[in-house]
C-alpha cells in the first residue's frame, strides 16, 4: 500500500487553507513560484534536481483516514477543512525547468498555478526535495567538471538518513557521477551499483594475504583490493602477488593522496601491473579532486562532501505568491518587499540567452496579466527553459521513474556544454551568466 505524502507539511500551510476557507478566499486563482534569490555558497550555477521525485510524492499527496484522523485528533483545522481535505487532490498546473537543468538567481524553477488552496499547501513538499536534491546535484557537478573524464562513484549513504542518502545517490548520478555503493537507489532509479570491500574484511582475516585471496576467490581477479589498511606498500606487493598483473584495480583510502597515487602507480607498473587502476576513497571534495588532476588516478569515490552540497545541504530556494486574482476577477502581480527578501511578481517565461552556443543570460519575461507569455520565436538567440509538468492535476510520467532519471542525467550533461569557461572555476564569485527581467509590453 502507497503512503500518503500529504503530512510532509507545515501546519501553517494548512491553518492558511483553513482561514482561507471560511474567508472565501480558498478557491482565489493564484500562481506561486519556487525560485532561489541567491546561489549559495558563492557558486556560479545551480542544477536543478528532485523534480522526478517531487511528481512521484505529488500523486500520494492524499489525506486519508490516518492523516485526517491525526488533524482531527491533534485540532490541526476545523470540521470544514478536513471535509475538504478529504477529497483533495492537486488539479491545478505545474511548469518549470527541467530536472538537470542549470539555473542561476530569480530563475522560475517551477510555477504552480491554481486555487490558493490547491498550491499553498504544496510549499514544503516541494522545497523539502528541490532544496536537498538540488544542493547534492550542484555539489556533484562541480566535482564531476573537476574529475573531467575520470568516473566518479557516490558513495555517502553513511553519511545521510536512509531517505536522503537514496535521493542523494539520484541526485549526484544525474550530475555526473557514474555510479552509487546504495543498492536502493539502483534498484529504484536504475543507477549502476558498484562496490567490494571494506577494511573490516581485512581485519576479518589473520592475514591480509588471506583477506585478497578470499576476495578474489569470490569475485574475481578484475576486482579492486583495499590496499592500505596496514602498509600500502606491502598491500601492493601482496595484491598483485595474489592476483597477478592482471588485477583490475587497488583503491586508496588514506594518505597525502598525490604522493601515494604517484608512488602507488610507479610500483605497479615496476610490478608489471600496468592495467591496474588506482581508485582513491579519502574524503573527497571538488578541490581535493581537482587537485589530483595531474595525479595518475583512475577512479574517485566520493561520500560525505557529495550527499551533504559541499558544505551547503541546502540550496535555499523559496516558495512564494507572485499572482492572483482580486474580488474582481482581475489578475494583480504580487511580491513580498523585505530587505533581502524581496520577490519579483507576476508570471514568468524563462530562455536561456546564447552567443555562439554560449550561455550569456538568463532572460526571464513578466507579465502583470494572464496573457501569454514571451515564445521562443520571440526569442531566437535563446532556448526555452520551461516545460509542462502537471497539466490539469494529470502528471508527466516521462519526468518520472529510472527513465526520467537517465533523461535529467543526459539532459544536465547536454547543458552544461553552454556554460562559459569563467563556469568552470571552483572558487566563489557572481553568477556566471546574469538574469535578466524583462517586463512583457
Amino acid at each position: 500500500m502507497t503512503s500518503s505524502t500529504a503530512l510532509l507539511t507545515d501546519r501553517y500551510e494548512l491553518t492558511m487553507l483553513g482561514a482561507a476557507l471560511r474567508d472565501g478566499t480558498a478557491a482565489r486563482p493564484s500562481v506561486f513560484e519556487l525560485f532561489a534569490r541567491r546561489l549559495s555558497g558563492g557558486r556560479r550555477f545551480g542544477v536543478v534536481a528532485g523534480t522526478g521525485r517531487l511528481l512521484s510524492l505529488l500523486r500520494d499527496f492524499r489525506f486519508g483516514d490516518d492523516e485526517l484522523r491525526f488533524l482531527r485528533d491533534n485540532r490541526v483545522v476545523d470540521a470544514e477543512t478536513l471535509t475538504y481535505l478529504e477529497n483533495y487532490r492537486f488539479a491545478g498546473s505545474i511548469h518549470g525547468y527541467r530536472e538537470g537543468e542549470l539555473y542561476f538567481p530569480g530563475s522560475p524553477i517551477l510555477t504552480v498555478e491554481g486555487s490558493f488552496a490547491d498550491a499553498v499547501v504544496l510549499e514544503t513538499l516541494a522545497l523539502s526535495v528541490l532544496n536537498h536534491d538540488s544542493a547534492v546535484a550542484t555539489a556533484a557537478s562541480r566535482m564531476s567538471i573537476a574529475a573531467g573524464e575520470r568516473p566518479l562513484a557516490e558513495m555517502g549513504s553513511r553519511r545521510a538518513a536512509e531517505h536522503s542518502a537514496v535521493a542523494a545517490a539520484r541526485a549526484a548520478y544525474i550530475a555526473g557521477f557514474g555510479a552509487t555503493s546504495n543498492l536502493e537507489a539502483g534498484r529504484r532509479w536504475g543507477i549502476p551499483t558498484m562496490g567490494t570491500a571494506a577494511h573490516s574484511w581485512t581485519l576479518l582475516h589473520d592475514t591480509e594475504e588471506d583477506a585478497f585471496r578470499a576476495q578474489i576467490d569470490s569475485l574475481g581477479t578484475g576486482t579492486t583490493l583495499l590496499v592500505d589498511t596496514y602498509d600500502i606498500r606491502e598491500g601492493v606487493n601482496t595484491a598483485i602477488r595474489v592476483a597477478g598483473t592482471g588485477l583490475g584495480g587497488v583503491r586508496l583510502d588514506s594518505g597525502d593522496l598525490p604522493t601515494v597515487a604517484a608512488a602507488v602507480r610507479t610500483q605497479l607498473d615496476e610490478l608489471g601491473a600496468t592495467g591496474t587502476k588506482i581508485t582513491v576513497t579519502s574524503d573527497l571534495d571538488e578541490y581535493a579532486i581537482a587537485a589530483l588532476a595531474a595525479s595518475p588516478v583512475d577512479f574517485y569515490g566520493v561520500g560525505t562532501s557529495v550527499v551533504t552540497g559541499s558544505g551547503y545541504p541546502t540550496a535555499g530556494m523559496v516558495y512564494k505568491l507572485v499572482a492572483r486574482q482580486d474580488a474582481a476577477g482581475s489578475w494583480v502581480p504580487v511580491a513580498k518587499a523585505s530587505a533581502d527578501k524581496g520577490s519579483k511578481g507576476g508570471r514568468k517565461a524563462a530562455f536561456r540567452t546564447l552567443s555562439s552556443g554560449v550561455a550569456t543570460a538568463e532572460t526571464i519575461v513578466v507579465s502583470d496579466g494572464f496573457e501569454a507569455l514571451g515564445t521562443a520565436a520571440e526569442h531566437p538567440d535563446s532556448r526555452p527553459l520551461q516545460v509542462v509538468l502537471v497539466d490539469a492535476g494529470e502528471i508527466d510520467e516521462s519526468y518520472e521513474g529510472a527513465a526520467g532519471t537517465a533523461s535529467a542525467r543526459e539532459h544536465h550533461l547536454r547543458v552544461r556544454e553552454e556554460l562559459p569557461v569563467r563556469a568552470l572555476a571552483l572558487s566563489k564569485s557572481d553568477p556566471a551568466i546574469r538574469t535578466v527581467f524583462v517586463d512583457q509590453e
